[in-house]
């Protein structure tokens, strides 16, 4: 594997424990500004795609709901080839409702020039209906 591929795996892996923190600031820096998040299914306000500004919106709208102000993604699996980063990835976090959201994510992340460009995110909508909606 080059360079480029072992970087972008990197920034990645920063990526995720900067989101777990919650701190919506700092995980945002890895992000392009014209960078956009799209997310598998039809549930209102979180599937679809969503540029910088709605992604935070969504961000804070999520971390709110939770005890600690985040949710915590853990990579599990990871391949790289050029500017495409393919994690499989686990999620927890314990709501204020008393429900526990543990999902299991594929996200395909595109770099450029050191920041994230596009993200598609593949997950267990029924999940997560049921825990943010149910």
């Amino acid at each position: 594997m080059g360079k480029i591929e072992e970087a972008n795996k990197q920034l990645i892996t920063d990526f995720m424990k900067t989101f777990s923190t919650g701190n919506i600031d700092a995980f945002m820096e890895y992000m392009s500004d014209s960078a956009t998040w799209w997310v598998a299914g039809t549930i209102e306000g979180i599937s679809g795609e969503k540029n910088m500004k709605e992604f935070r919106g969504m961000n804070s709208g999520i971390a709110t709901s939770t005890k600690t102000g985040a949710i915590s993604l853990t990579p599990l699996a990871m391949t790289a080839e050029g500017g495409r980063v393919a994690v499989e990835t686990e999620s927890y976090a314990e709501l204020s409702n008393g429900r526990v959201y543990n999902n299991i994510y594929h996200f395909l992340f595109e770099v450029e020039d050191g920041k994230i460009q596009k993200v598609k995110e593949f997950l267990d909508t029924e999940h997560t209906r049921a825990v943010f909606l149910g």
